[in-house]
């Protein structure tokens, strides 16, 4: 029989073990994420909040915690009558213009923390004031804190349908939610309803009231719209179902052959139709499973765009972004060439353009063939599609491409260079010939295009020629010729004239666009050099504040946690701040404050310092120009400057760390030096002692005499047992731990330790509770013993006089546990159990009993070595406390 497990097939059956981690990590990352279930419907009316409450009734009934956050009911009495019974969260008040808004409480929602949260109207608008802009918003972050979130949707409030809505209906939708929040929900119930009882629900007033009901059956409740918005609400809904087929099938490695994926690259003009183009592509992506990009390219022809269209741009890149698209703004002399080469870069796959009809091709810039036949003769292996773009319905006809205030400066600039180059020529003719003279017209020319630009530089070419017919040729004065020849040289001044201005117009502008590269790689090349060199996080600090105030033009600041993890404003720091904007953009690792989506009134834009290991900090920025972030080199340039801040700051935090560490190393090895030569030298002293107060006490008469020489037994093997710790735990810092194991019973290691603390236990009873039948330990009898000892030792210590000593064992599928258990007054209450094992620790620091707190730690150190465990608590029922030793239990030995 072949081995099938080496086939082929059955290889390309075995699901890859990378996927699977990655898998395991993101079903971790959900699971402590809360639950999204949306009621998705074609249009109000058809029963979406109603379904969701009775849906919440039905969990209430089955005992989980569902709260209200906020539920338009419209004054439908069906849908408050499903409202009783449930718990209600009380609105915040925010005001705004001098009048009172009620609002969804975000942080009382949070503070609750219910197990279902209610929230209708998903695409809703915040009231002013808001943390967020927009319900989706709250939603996200209600998910992140683990509680799950029912709500509401229509399909017109879709991003990538909303201009397939507005050609349908009419009317331009303007509250919209991103596609990803639809795509990533855990549930999506759909509630249909056909039109025409909807129709009849709407005559009967129970969608609206009957006079706003009349003007709706004309307009938006008509019969065609409701069958358009239906289909259209299922055909989303199915997609998304073969969405989550297809991740069923990728996860679990069903089938044979994968395609790679699709990669688009869209470009955009920043004229009415790109909107529409992008988000047809993200259509298109979701249904390939293709990454895209959005591109704009800054050729020199658009470098006098007016600041509608430049506007427009940021907009539509804007839009890409939240629809899950890369951005860029790239340079280039030539359209076709720059989408090709950046196409080649990213390794696109296909370019998507606009095709618009007709009526708009005069003021749409790529709508003729050319460019298209111009992107298949540089890369004929790039797909190029053509999408049909129509015009909105309710958007003012686009501006002309070239359409600017008119630059007047650079015009009469032109022509005043003109005219200082015909008067200076008048002085040269008496020197050169005409012919000669033409040169000083073509370096006004191409001086002109340099500091102007294209337009002044054309200009300048026409009034040269203009101004030389008018000044130099005869008949002079008049724009008339004599010689025809001359109709030759005036083409070739222009053409010439033109050809220069134009090349040094795109060199300005090649010019300009190398301008910003550099001071963007510059920048950040400045801040990386800095950085590196800064040893302290003052310098960090310093360097930072400095670098990123001169890069964006704003006021700075930064915040930093202390050793509480409460933020500080750091020195140095202009920016106007506020703490708590700063702890939600450390918190949730995104960006706040103004130009973003969540607490956009803040005066100043707050960015988190995200390190490898942990947020280090928040990086604010008062900006003066705040429209300055909106192009995404910008972005992606505060985003990099961010990462080498937050890198520093951690490389800073772990240096101090590694400083501490070698310190304290030094320190302790210095202790344990010292501890152990004291040790040694007071070793042979009390071995003197204790031997003769041993020697001597079988000839002293009782009394007075006897009863001293017992008192300095027994102090003496307290100081003993003191010095012995002391010199094993240092040798167990400096050596390590080296076990020398045996086969040992339980009894007969309970039996030695007690008798070692014979006479220490002789006011205590020691009750044992060791059954018959306990299996053999694996351990250093040595060492084991000297844990049985201190633990004994401790509870004699702290335990009145009289009071019992419990020490029980049992065994427990595969360990030992061992327990010793005092009638003392317990565990100190300022002291966490684990606290106790820590070198040098006593439950009191000032006491009268003898100790230096080492006989726990050297306990807790021998029984790890050996692979057990041992915890300290209280006794149930008290008083008292109880330290239980658990040990593995390893197969037994055969016995002879």
């Amino acid at each position: 029989m072949p081995n099938l497990s080496n086939t082929p097939s059955a290889a390309a059956a075995r699901p890859d073990p990378d996927a699977l981690v990655a898998q395991l990590k993101a079903d971790q990352q959900q699971a402590a994420r809360g639950k999204l279930r949306i009621y998705f419907g074609s249009n109000a009316g058809v029963g979406k909040t109603y379904a969701m409450l009775a849906a919440a009734q039905r969990e209430r009934q089955a005992g989980r915690q569902v709260l209200v956050g906020l539920v338009e009911t419209h004054g439908r009495a069906e849908t408050v009558q499903q409202l009783h019974g449930l718990e209600l969260l009380p609105r915040r008040m925010l005001a705004h213009q001098g009048r009172q808004r009620e609002a969804f409480d975000l942080d009382a929602a949070l503070a609750r923390h219910p197990q279902v949260l209610l929230l209708d109207e998903l695409a809703h608008s915040n009231a002013p004031g808001s943390r967020h802009p927009k319900r989706w918003q709250d939603v996200q972050e209600l998910l992140d804190a683990g509680i799950d979130v029912w709500t509401t949707l229509n399909v017109q409030h879709l991003e990538s349908l909303n201009d397939v809505v507005s050609g349908i209906v009419g009317i331009q939708v303007h509250e919209t939610v991103p596609d990803h929040i639809f795509d990533d929900a855990s549930e999506v119930i759909v509630v249909d309803l056909p039109p025409e009882e909807l129709l009849k629900r709407l005559k009967a007033g129970k969608i609206y009231p009957l006079e706003q009901a009349e003007r709706a059956s004309h307009h938006f409740f008509r019969l065609g719209n409701l069958l358009a918005l239906r289909e259209l609400a299922l055909r989303r809904t199915a997609d998304r179902v073969d969405e989550d087929m297809r991740d069923y099938r990728r996860e679990r490695a069903i089938g044979d052959v994968w395609p790679t994926r699709e990669r688009l690259l869209v470009a955009v003009s920043g004229q009415a139709g790109d909107d529409a183009l992008v988000r047809q592509v993200a259509r298109l992506a979701r249904r390939l499973e293709a990454d895209w990009m959005v591109v704009y390219v800054d050729a020199p022809a658009r470098q006098h765009r007016s600041a509608q269209s430049q506007q427009a741009v940021l907009k539509t890149l804007a839009l890409a972004g939240r629809l899950g698209a890369d951005t860029a703004t790239i340079p280039g002399a030539q359209v076709a060439a720059a989408l090709v080469d950046f196409a080649r870069e990213r390794n696109a796959s296909h370019l998507v353009l606009a095709r618009v009809p007709p009526a708009a091709r005069r003021w749409w810039p790529w709508a003729s063939s050319r460019l298209p036949e111009q992107i298949a003769r540089l890369d004929p292996g790039l797909d190029v599609l053509l999408l049909s773009v129509p015009r909105p319905r309710n958007r003012p006809e686009p501006a002309p491409v070239r359409e600017a205030p008119w630059p007047w400066r650079g015009y009469l600039g032109a022509s005043l260079a003109c005219g200082a180059a015909a008067l200076l020529a008048q002085a040269l003719l008496q020197v050169f010939d005409p012919a000669n003279v033409v040169m000083l017209f073509l370096l006004v020319v191409v001086l002109s295009a340099l500091r102007w630009g294209r337009g002044p530089g054309a200009w300048a070419a026409l009034l040269s020629v203009l101004l030389f017919d008018f000044c130099f040729v005869p008949p002079r004065n008049s724009f008339g010729v004599n010689d025809t020849q001359y109709i030759f040289t005036f083409c070739l001044m222009l053409g010439v004239a033109l050809v220069c201005g134009q090349l040094m117009a795109r060199l300005r502008h090649e010019a300009r666009v190398a301008a910003e590269r550099e001071r963007r790689a510059g920048a950040l090349a400045r801040l990386a050099r800095d950085l590196s060199g800064a040893l302290t996080q003052a310098q960090v600090v310093q360097t930072a504040l400095t670098t990123v105030s001169g890069v964006f033009d704003a006021r700075t600041g930064l915040l930093l946690p202390d050793a509480q993890e409460q933020l500080q404003v750091a020195p140095g720091s202009e920016a106007a701040i506020d703490s708590s904007v700063g702890r939600w953009s450390m918190e949730h690792s995104q960006m706040a404050g103004r130009g973003t989506d969540t607490l956009a009134a803040s005066e100043a834009l707050y960015v988190p310092l995200m390190a490898p290991v942990r947020a280090r900090g928040v990086l604010v920025l008062q900006l003066r120009t705040p429209d300055r972030l909106k192009v995404p080199e910008e972005r992606r340039l505060l985003d990099a400057c961010a990462s080498q801040i937050a890198l520093a700051l951690e490389r800073v935090h772990f240096v101090e760390v590694a400083q501490q560490t070698q310190v304290a190393m030094e320190g302790e090895r210095m202790r344990n030096t010292l501890l152990s030569s004291v040790s040694h030298d007071l070793r042979t002293p009390l071995t003197s002692i204790l031997g003769a107060a041993q020697a001597g006490l079988p000839h002293a008469p009782p009394g007075p005499a006897q009863d001293m020489l017992v008192q300095i037994r027994n102090q003496a093997q307290a100081l003993q047992q003191l010095v012995d710790n002391l010199l094993a735990m240092a040798r167990l810092q400096q050596d390590g731990v080296h076990l020398q194991r045996a086969w040992i019973p339980v009894d007969e290691l309970v039996g030695s330790a007690l008798r070692q603390l014979a006479g220490r236990l002789a006011e205590h009873p020691v009750q044992l509770q060791l059954p018959a039948g306990l299996p053999l330990l694996w351990i250093d009898a040595g060492m084991m013993e000297r844990v049985l000892v201190n633990l004994l030792d401790n509870a004699s210590k702290y335990t009145p006089a009289g009071t019992a000593v419990l020490v029980t064992a049992q065994a427990e599928h595969d360990q030992l546990l061992l327990r010793v258990q005092d009638r003392g007054p317990g565990l100190p209450a300022h002291l966490a159990p684990d606290q106790l094992f820590a070198p040098f620790s006593r439950g009191h620091a000032e006491s009268s009993i003898s100790g230096i707190g080492l006989g726990l730690a050297l306990a807790q150190r021998i029984v790890q070595a050996h692979g057990g465990s041992l915890h300290a608590a209280a006794a149930e029922p008290g008083p008292g406390a109880v330290f239980s030793l658990a040990l593995p239990v390893l197969p037994q030995p055969a016995l002879d």
